[in-house]
């Protein structure tokens, strides 16, 4: 079954520490990003180990050395291991790039909380992530070691992205892009072709991309081919030509005008139908990013223009106002349905009576 992220959240939330979980998923999809994001919350360490890299056990139990009070062989801590007592959570990334040796010594880790005969202190957790499909190089896992673990397919979707992406600032062109073309958010290899260095869109290289054109206020062929080897030259190319020619109003422009609809309706009177179904999605988008955290003007602000916009479709365009009714669904917006009922009581008791006559 695939989870999206606010349902791994709930899975780490009541997963007991004694069970291991094991995350599937393509890479550049925010496994270890989240992981961080929601122990830190909680105050637990989360200790991560990119089992593809070490060549042999050592680099994960520890070097043996020769204990002069005993006379026995030992081995040293490794680096990682906690000393102090305190739980930890331990997120084995790469697991199936990692190599069979290295994979034994997880047995024992996976099962009995030991490494070397040390064990970790009481309350630890263990959390994996493996790479899944063909264009991996990857190492076949013993059925005994996946039996120890609770496995989940994590497919997070383009609406947590979005709602992530603003929550940390991102470039409003590249969020605006993405809602419009939400297949260029994870790509695949068959988008470019460059001698088997094939390079397609992911969410770790459209925060990369951010990081580069936030300063710069316009894009110019320069800054086109800095972002073609981050997401791929096609991805890059209908990026710019988005940002370039592109005739769609932000949801920013249209729910934070304080001119009222006349601050935003003369922009949207000549977009089609597709158009306007579009700039649907971006608003929901927008408010089910976190506008609650706004203050309360900016909150009665959006909630007027949020009931000013859908005036206009139902005055001028039925089949486009439809479309903006059906995104009123719990699944897919919940938070952005919860705004509407407490702060813009017109336009729920509005979309009741559209509904009731359909």
């Amino acid at each position: 079954m695939k989870i999206n992220s606010s349902q791994l959240n709930y899975i780490l939330e009541n997963t007991p520490a004694e069970q291991n979980i094991m995350l599937v998923g393509r890479h550049g999809i925010g496994k270890s990003r989240i992981l961080e994001d929601f122990f830190a919350a909680r105050g637990e360490k989360v200790v991560t180990l990119f089992l593809g890299q070490m060549s042999d056990p050592g680099d994960l139990i520890g070097l043996p050395h020769l204990d002069e009070k005993t006379g026995l062989t030992d081995f040293m801590l490794p680096y990682w291991f906690p000393v102090d007592g305190q739980p930890i959570v331990l997120f084995l990334d790469e697991l199936n790039r990692a190599r069979p040796e290295v994979l034994q010594t997880v047995m024992d880790l996976t099962l009995n909380r030991k490494l070397a005969g040390k064990c970790l202190p009481a309350g630890s957790r263990i959390i994996s992530a493996v790479n899944g499909g063909s264009e991996y190089q990857l190492t076949e896992l013993d059925p005994a070691l996946v039996s120890r673990f609770n496995i989940y397919e994590f497919a997070p979707s383009v609406e947590d992205w979005i709602k992530w992406a603003r929550g940390v600032g991102l470039d409003s062109r590249i969020i605006d892009f993405i809602s419009e073309n939400p297949e260029y958010l994870d790509g695949d290899s068959s988008l470019d072709d460059s001698d088997g260095l094939s390079r397609s869109p992911d969410r770790r290289s459209w925060e990369r991309t951010s990081n580069i054109i936030k300063n710069f206020k316009s894009l110019s062929e320069k800054e086109l081919v800095l972002v073609s080897g981050i997401v791929g030259s096609q991805a890059a190319s209908l990026f710019f030509r988005f940002v370039n020619d592109s005739s769609l109003p932000s949801a920013k422009s249209i729910l934070c005008s304080e001119d009222g609809d006349a601050g935003f309706t003369s922009g949207l009177s000549t977009l089609s139908v597709p158009q306007l179904c579009l700039v649907s999605e971006s608003l929901f988008s927008f408010i089910e990013a976190g506008v609650n955290s706004e203050s309360s003007a900016a909150t009665s602000l959006i909630a007027k223009n949020l009931n000013d916009y859908c005036d206009f479709l139902l005055n001028g365009n039925r089949e486009a106002a439809a479309h903006f009714i059906s995104l009123c669904s719990v699944e897919k917006y919940p938070d952005t349905l919860n705004f509407i009922n407490e702060h813009c009581q017109p336009l729920y008791k509005k979309l009741l009576e559209t509904i009731s006559d359909l």
